[in-house]
């Protein structure tokens, strides 16, 4: 069945009175041919509160919901994460499928979080051992919970007297994702093909219940949904996350397929970080079949922050501090393989304030930008929101190239471009693009002076002082790891303090321009 469809400019949009969905209602609508209704979507804020609180402001829809990854961090992000159930309650978003970032905590700490959210999360491919099948030690030293009783695998909520199913999946490879592997050893995903048919039987016991509009809210990944889509029967939209796909519009075989019995299924995914959210309008048949179909996109950063999440959240994080006034900013790269202006300048702030020789940060965990005007600790907190102390450690020539010779083949090899190329100070370095390879490297001193390093026959007798964060130091993440913990000065702060330190000192407007130390060769 084809279905019409709208695409809208994404910055002009009008939103409809809010209609509150809610589990059990009495309230029914005269019997039409027709049912319409909206779904206000986020996914993947990565507990980015600045961009909550315009999201607060714009975000409508008769129901609303996330894709996952609305939180960020282990339990030293604990702050972070209540501020943004306390978003998601105000926002009204009623369900949530569990990413890879909810179980960066512990059990514990994510049941705690969990419990405070009026609406539920979803994970019907998540599987957890029994906790009276597991070491007792071992459940008592990593806090062990049984998930089942904060994760569903699906719910039906009503939308103006229409019963409306909600399913959800987390990644399947939340196990390689999450911070801490020891904290969820008692895990597993199923794959893509399992997970196809835990979603399936959800659907059809929903079906059973007499539900024929079913919303399933995935932290697969843009390409596994449509696959999910192409191969089940009875799911109509797939509200995504994980991958970080920006989805303008409707355009048929892209965000718009078919399922395996030829009805219509929409795919929607709001980028990253929080930068935009979306209202997707739907017109349904008398046999739960869209008919009509429009995905608008709001770009938070055109709406005001809302004063009253505002003020919630720096009573639980405190009221931050201005640390200075930004000039002019280069634009934000919009992939992991661009030059990162924004993630050089934190490099800049941890060489200098820490008196390295060199500083590295990994371009993937950069989660916001710097903008024009004054700026205050929250901004820079939303740049480096994960609590990944810095750590400094000597480091021969060789672990040092040979680290970024690792990283940029993953890098060109995966989908995604993930780990993404580094952001640096006190390097410059060249890149093969078509061949994945470092071809060049140069050690630039605190004079401006550059001194080349054969990245052929590297120096294991030489060493750099070299600052990182924690997370790539010694955490191992995706990255060589360059020292171990015990060789290493660990910090207790994070790069958004030492960033914070390092404007101040400035003591005069501040251009975020630093870029031409990622050399791209052909």
């Amino acid at each position: 069945m084809k279905i019409s469809f709208t695409n809208i400019n994404p910055h002009i949009f009008s939103f409809r009175e809010n209609h509150r969905p809610k589990e059990n209602s009495l309230e029914k609508s005269p019997k039409s041919d027709t049912f319409e209704m909206s779904i206000g979507y986020v996914n993947d804020l990565h507990g980015q509160t600045n961009n909550m609180t315009r999201i607060l402001s714009g975000i409508k829809g008769d129901l609303r919901v996330s894709a996952g990854d609305n939180n960020i961090g282990d339990e030293k992000n604990k702050a972070v994460n209540l501020s943004v159930i306390k978003f998601m309650n105000m926002a009204g978003i009623v369900g949530s499928a569990v990413g890879n970032h909810e179980l960066d905590t512990k059990q514990k700490d994510f049941a705690d979080t969990a419990n405070k959210f009026k609406g539920n999360y979803f994970a019907v491919n998540l599987k957890q051992t029994r906790l009276e099948d597991e070491d007792g030690e071992e459940v008592e030293e990593q806090e062990r919970t049984q998930l089942d009783k904060v994760i569903k695998k699906s719910a039906i909520v009503e939308v103006r007297g229409e019963k409306i199913g909600l399913i959800g999946t987390a990644p399947v490879d939340l196990t390689e994702r999450i911070t801490h592997p020891s904290y969820h050893s008692d895990c597993t995903v199923d794959d893509l093909e399992d997970s196809i048919e835990d979603i399936q039987e959800e659907v059809d016991k929903l079906h059973k219940q007499g539900v024929n509009k079913i919303i399933l809210l995935s932290h697969l990944g843009n390409e596994r949904d449509k696959i999910v889509a192409e191969n089940t029967t009875g799911i109509d939209v797939i509200i995504g996350g994980h991958t970080h796909e920006l989805i303008k519009g409707i355009k048929e075989g892209e965000n718009l397929l078919y399922s395996k019995n030829g009805e219509p299924v929409v795919i929607t995914e709001a980028g990253k970080n929080g930068n935009y959210f979306g209202k997707l309008n739907l017109t349904f048949n008398n046999d739960g079949v869209i008919t009509k179909a429009q995905n608008n996109l709001g770009e938070t950063k055109k709406f005001s922050k809302n004063m009253i999440n505002q003020y919630i959240i720096n009573e639980i994080l405190g009221e931050p501090e201005i640390v200075g006034y930004i000039k002019y900013v280069t634009p934000p790269p919009l992939t992991l393989i661009e030059e990162n202006a924004h993630a050089n300048f934190m490099c800049d702030a941890m060489r200098y304030e820490l008196n390295t020789d060199i500083a590295i940060w990994n371009n993937s965990g950069t989660r916001s930008y710097f903008q024009e005007g004054m700026i205050d600790s929250r901004d820079i907190k939303d740049i480096a929101p994960f609590e990944d102390r810095i750590s400094v450690a000597n480091v021969s020539e060789k672990k040092l190239v040979d680290m970024f010779k690792h990283a940029i083949e993953d890098t060109y090899k995966t989908h995604g471009n993930k780990p993404g190329l580094l952001a640096v100070s006190g390097l410059t370095y060249a890149v093969n693009p078509k061949e994945g390879k470092l071809t060049a490297m140069n050690f630039v001193d605190k004079d401006g002076n550059e001194h080349p390093i054969d990245i052929e026959n590297p120096r294991e007798d030489k060493f750099y002082k070299v600052a990182q964060d924690s997370f790539m130091m010694f955490e191992g993440a995706d990255f060589d790891i360059l020292a171990p913990k015990e060789e290493c000065i660990n910090y207790p702060f994070n790069k958004d303090f030492v960033a914070c330190e390092y404007i101040k000192r400035q003591n005069k407007p501040i251009e975020i321009n630093q870029t031409g130390r990622i050399k791209f060769e052909e």
